[in-house]
């Protein structure tokens, strides 16, 4: 099978690991070509560590890399089965690129956005099928975690949804089919865990390194809520809180925090800018 990803950051690069190990042909896009490169030069860097590391096999390690192909144009992935978009948490962004990719493709061709927050339907409206369009969102990071949340649309059909299940299980994952509500399940229930870790850290009554001790050692937690915002990326994490509190018609509990808008507006946006609750 030949799948497409479409942005080349941080999910769309595991998500290409993930599909080339299980023997998948990927065609890698982004729009930013220097992009695109970088984190291509760098997918190979952590590969080859892995190797050294005992982690993965040369032999599968090769074939990983072998089957990931860079693109420059969007039109190079118009025979693609399964299309997966992972670019910026925005509507207007996600709609656009769905609107060219149903001019661009077969209508067989699956179009999954791995948004974090955003409606499906949404989305699938810039189209004019929307029964081909569903979400298919992994998590960070793609080619280690096993859960992706197949979210169907008001239009998505039963055939687009049962053949996303099998794909997701080929990749060696946990599918859970839900609902097109907003943050879908996981991040529907992780708003509260970063949104009162902020208010504690925000009202003095802990600080960042009290907070995720205690997390983990009283519940189990393998991260903390702040080494966890800082590794999924402060300015992704505000984006998807955002999201979730505007759907939900501002609803107290969803919230965002000046904490992360303040950090976010200093880069210090965790791990990809080497400092954000900690320093790298």
């Amino acid at each position: 099978m030949t799948i497409g990803i479409i942005g080349f950051g941080t999910m769309g690069s595991g998500i290409a690991q993930a599909a080339a190990k299980a023997g998948c042909t990927v065609h890698a896009f982004d729009i930013d070509k220097k992009f695109l490169k970088t984190n291509y030069e760098k997918l190979k860097k952590e590969i080859h560590t892995s190797i050294e590391k005992g982690k993965l096999t040369s032999k599968l390690g090769e074939e990983i890399l072998s089957r990931i192909h860079p693109k420059n144009s969007l039109k190079d992935l118009a025979e693609c089965s399964i299309i997966i978009e992972a670019v910026v948490e925005n509507i207007q962004a996600k709609g656009e690129l769905f609107k060219e990719l149903d001019l661009l493709t077969d209508k067989k061709t699956i179009l999954a956005s791995n948004t974090s927050s955003i409606s499906i339907t949404s989305i699938a409206s810039h189209t004019k099928n929307p029964q081909r369009v569903i979400g298919l969102h992994f998590f960070n990071p793609a080619q280690i975690m096993k859960l992706v949340e197949v979210v169907k649309g008001f239009h998505t059909s039963e055939e687009i949804v049962n053949t996303s299940i099998e794909f997701a299980k080929s990749l060696g994952k946990t599918p859970v089919v839900c609902k097109d509500t907003p943050g879908f399940i996981v991040n529907r229930v992780a708003r509260p865990f970063y949104g009162e870790a902020l208010r504690l850290l925000g009202e003095g009554v802990a600080t960042v390194e009290e907070i995720d001790r205690i997390v983990k050692l009283e519940g189990g937690f393998k991260m903390g809520p702040f080494e966890l915002m800082d590794l999924i990326g402060i300015d992704v994490n505000l984006a998807v809180t955002q999201s979730v509190y505007e759907q939900y018609f501002h609803e107290p509990r969803y919230r965002p925090h000046i904490i992360q808008k303040k950090m976010v507006e200093s880069n210090q946006l965790g791990r990809k800018t080497e400092k954000g609750f900690y320093e790298y």
